[in-house]
């Protein structure tokens, strides 16, 4: 014989018998239709919406089980039970990724043309900047990759399963389709289930659906077109099992699960490029075009001149030197390290550079309601006493922190904190979980109402243990979804007359309430006011439940449920219960408003819950702004305009698949967007490897870090805004040193273009050029990446997606800089070889000229907007010592026989050396004067 099935009641032994029999025949059978191992089999077969004999029949199983060789058979059919992973890049992948840049092509190039021509010193010189830039890269990004997340860790567990009709106990990565896996509280669920059997069977589906509410399991059969969400009858690989026990026959495994196919469209979803890399990209290609033009004019004149071609060549190759920025990949590098370290200071994990960046250019933030908004833990906000008084419960999740106040903010009456105590110890008793402190922390364990109801109770200063202690439990009934409600018969002090109390839907409980407490004392019950009340609550987006008590009169028999004792209750209350908001992220969101960040909310949850929410916290404010996961597939094809437009205006999107999910964020992206995707749950992933950037929870599942760009460690919205500041700072610095790094190249090639076109001889040599672009300008670039942020860096609008590194300010500010430094620089050029110096010392000094210009424009680099004066010197030491070493370096290699043979250099007097000092003060002040005029010439627009 084999061994019994506890989850199943003696009453269908008979039908059990019947289905081993039929099983004897079936265990050998190959399933009928390639429903398990197609890729597509969740469309094909919708296992929920067919009754029980046709299951069994088309995976050839029955409730006994496989036989152990059947099931031996379909491992290696089906494979075994893991998730598709990504494999993480070794470090080789991760080295040759820090060279995927268009400035490092150009750079290399330059190096290899060096290497041709012979010129060692040159090519050095590149390379070097080339190395430093890809170790300090590869540092950080080997680092973030030893931190990601195994998708495997998922479903690595033990699993009871029945084989042969025997319970057996196996790694979940042996179980195949057509096992009968057995559940009971505390269970992981190992793979997609069809429920067979339930007894009070409650499973946590957050991960999949971003409900925080446990998930009621039922027996039946639901239509065919039931989402996900609503598939009562199924339990899906990866959730877990709150209360009762049940079994379930496996329809699906691995890739083949809801969370398979996440993770499998996870590994072969597209991520869309970080902001920084397309700007950069952009900013390249046109910085070649114009080298390349350059280089080709220039050559032509001189050849046109009768310049030597071997001399045009290495004015074209010195041309180019000076024109690209070389040091620019180790200054925005060192930037997005500098904000990396900043943001995790801020509780934000970066795992690439080009994401903090990314972060702080997105447009539009799309985040997941259940554990990013809320603090994914039911909590009683709201109680009702009848016939209509309400009192609001502060605190949030399951602690004892808050209390009851009426809905005007005073404190309850004598009269009326009696009735809420009556309620809260009703609560209690008809209870099945548990609260408790341990140390300085709560504990709990159960279904999240059950906790809700017990954190209420101490709220109100009853403490759930001591009263379980003063009472007699007779008889239970648990909750079920067919009876929609729960109770307890109890004895106070352990004797007299037997009680009962019970909790549950009004629907189910208000029939057996004949009276109600009022302040004129027991009154008939109201069932059309109570049931107004209820309306009201549910519209606000309150999941409510109503409590209930009274007296039995006689013994509780066997049939202890409401039906059979039909006990006279008197209806104590209702109480409304929501996922409440995380204390901050209301803050959160108005930041965001005013950054001119779009805050959307795209949930599984139900439509009336997040619309609530999203209403709160000024998200939507109306039913027009919020479409279902049904209205997105009513849309039709995610290509049709119609399709994105709808999608477009919408700002709440509720009950929604994991692929609508990455839909929307899709439709998003191709609109223009800059789109950062938060979530924490497995129906998270797609859409955050879709996004421009992905932030998933600290605290949320595998999957999602694995796919995310960013982790929040510490959940709260509020640090995603951290992170957007942070990186508007990170950009805000980038744009300062590429600002330094052009404008000071564009004033060299007006230097050189202008002593061609006077016949004059190459101002400066190719590693003077590379000396002035790459240390003396480089140490001053990486300092110029430690800038504090500017202030207002949260009151502007996001960049126009459009829009490039340059845009119509910084273009101004480099010309402007860039010729008055390239004419100064030209005409001292042009005075010391009509004074009578040979072509060295000339250079010599024009080089400390060109250093000491780079020292004062650092400053006028440190903002955009505002007089190098008023930036205080505080907020960038680094600076001061950079320039400080900068000129100290130069100085000191005009000392050195080795440098000064290497640069061609030798020692100026100090009269020669203050005189250049005063000239190049100049751009300082052509600077401050343009500063000055916009500054007034906004006032007067605004005006």
């Amino acid at each position: 014989m084999f061994s019994s099935d506890p989850d199943i009641p003696e009453g269908d032994r008979e039908q059990q018998a019947r289905e081993e029999k039929r099983g004897n025949s079936l265990s050998r059978r190959r399933p009928s239709e390639p429903d398990i191992s197609d890729s597509s089999a969740k469309t094909t077969t919708p296992w929920h919406s067919l009754e029980n004999e046709e299951i069994l029949r088309k995976l050839a199983t029955s409730s006994r089980g496989l036989d152990p060789e059947e099931a031996s058979i379909r491992l290696q059919e089906y494979g075994k039970n893991t998730l598709p992973a990504r494999k993480p890049p070794g470090i080789v992948e991760i080295v040759l990724h820090q060279f995927k840049s268009p400035l490092i092509y150009i750079l290399l190039i330059a190096g290899i043309i060096s290497v041709l021509l012979d010129d060692l010193r040159d090519a050095g010189f590149i390379f070097l900047v080339v190395i430093i830039n890809a170790v300090i890269g590869t540092i950080q990004e080997w680092k973030a990759e030893q931190s990601a997340s195994q998708l495997q860790t998922i479903l690595k567990i033990m699993s009871r399963v029945r084989r042969g009709g025997a319970e057996i106990k196996i790694s979940a990565e042996e179980i195949v389709p057509g096992d009968v896996v057995l559940l009971e509280s505390g269970s992981r669920i190992p793979a997609d289930l069809r429920i067979l059997r339930a007894t009070n069977l409650t499973i946590d589906e957050s991960l999949l659906t971003g409900e925080s509410a446990a998930v009621q399991k039922v027996v039946g059969i639901l239509k065919e077109d039931t989402p996900v969400s609503d598939r009562y009858n199924m339990a899906y690989a990866g959730s877990t099992v709150i209360t009762g026990r049940g079994c379930g026959v496996v329809t699906a495994t691995g890739s083949r699960t809801e969370v398979g196919m996440i993770a499998r469209a996870v590994t072969e979803t597209v991520s869309a490029k970080p902001p920084l890399l397309i700007r950069m990209e952009d900013f390249a290609q046109k910085i070649g075009i114009l080298v390349i033009a350059a280089s080709g004019v220039m050559s032509a004149v001189a050849l046109s001149q009768g310049t030597a071609p071997i001399e045009v060549f290495f004015l074209a190759v010195a041309l180019v030197v000076s024109a690209i920025p070389e040091g620019l990949p180790v200054g925005v590098t060192v930037a997005l390290s500098i904000a990396s370290t900043r943001m995790a200071k801020r509780n934000v994990i970066v795992r690439t550079l080009s994401a903090v960046e990314s972060l702080g250019s997105c447009t539009t933030i799309a985040t997941d309601k259940t554990g990013t908004l809320t603090v994914n833990q039911q909590t009683a906000r709201m109680v009702l006493l009848p016939p209509g008084d309400y009192f609001e419960v502060s605190g949030e999740g399951y602690t004892s922190a808050g209390d009851v106040k009426q809905k005007n903010g005073g404190s309850p009456d004598a009269e009326d904190m009696e009735k809420l105590r009556k309620l809260a110890l009703a609560a209690a008793i008809c209870n099945e979980g548990t609260l408790f402190k341990e140390g300085e922390k709560w504990a709990h364990h159960g279904d999240a109402i059950d906790v809700a109801f017990l954190a209420l109770a101490f709220k109100l200063g009853i403490n759930p243990e001591d009263v379980r202690k003063e009472v007699k439990v007779v008889a239970e009934v648990p909750f079920e979804s067919e009876r929609m409600y729960a109770a307890v018969y109890y004895q106070e002090n352990k004797s007299g007359p037997i009680r009962v109390a019970v909790k549950g839907a009004m629907e189910a409980v208000l029939p057996y309430c004949t009276n109600m407490n009022v302040s004129e004392g027991t009154v008939p019950i109201d069932p059309v006011a109570l049931n107004r009340e209820l309306n009201s609550l549910m519209e606000k987006g309150y999941r409510a439940l109503v409590v209930a008590e009274g007296s039995v009169s006689g013994k509780v028999g066997e049939e202890s449920e409401l039906e059979s004792v039909k006990p006279e209750l008197t209806f104590l209350g209702i109480t409304g219960f929501m996922d409440p908001l995380r204390p901050d992220v209301n803050e959160a969101v108005q930041t965001c408003k005013k950054a001119g960040i779009d805050v959307i909310m795209i949930t599984g949850d139900h439509p009336k819950t997040a619309l609530a929410i999203a209403s709160e916290l000024g998200i939507a404010h109306s039913k027009e702004e919020m479409i279902t996961g049904r209205e997105i597939e009513e849309l039709g094809d995610p290509e049709l305009p119609t399709f994105i437009a709808t999608l477009e205006k919408a700002r709440v999107f509720a009950r929604v698949t994991p692929v609508q999910k990455m839909q929307i964020v899709d439709a998003l992206v191709r609109r223009g967007h800059y789109v950062a995707v938060t979530g924490d749950g497995v129906n998270d992933a797609p859409a955050l490897r879709r996004a421009n950037i992905g932030v998933a929870m600290g605290s949320g599942t595998d999957v999602a870090k694995d796919t995310s760009s960013m982790i929040v460690t510490d959940d709260t919205f509020s640090s995603i805004v951290a992170g957007v500041e942070e990186g508007r700072i990170a950009y805000d610095n980038i744009r300062k040193v590429t600002l330094l790094l052009i404008s000071t190249g564009l004033a060299e090639v007006i230097l050189f273009i202008l002593a061609l076109f006077a016949g004059l001889s190459i101002p400066l040599l190719a590693v003077q050029l590379l000396w002035l672009n790459l240390v003396t300008n480089g140490i001053q670039g990486v300092a110029l990446a430690f800038e504090s942020g500017e202030p207002g860096v949260m009151g502007r609008k996001p960049r126009k997606p459009e829009e490039g590194i340059f845009n119509d300010l910084m273009v101004k500010e480099t010309l402007i800089s860039g010729v008055t430094i390239g004419i100064i620089a030209f005409a001292a050029w042009a005075w010391l070889l009509g004074e009578g110096y040979e072509e060295n010392g000339a250079r010599n000094l024009l080089l400390l000229l060109m250093v000491l210009f780079e020292n004062f424009h650092v400053f006028n680099c440190r903002s955009e907007y505002r007089s190098a004066f008023k930036v205080p010197i505080r907020n960038n030491y680094f600076l001061v010592i950079g320039v400080v070493m900068m000129q100290g370096l130069h100085i000191f290699a005009m000392q050195i026989p080795f440098m000064q043979e290497l640069l061609s250099i030798s020692p100026v007097s100090f009269d020669s050396w203050f005189r250049f000092f005063i000239i190049a003060a100049i751009v300082i002040v052509v600077m401050e004067i343009f500063k000055k005029i916009r500054t007034a010439r906004d006032k007067d627009i605004t005006t």
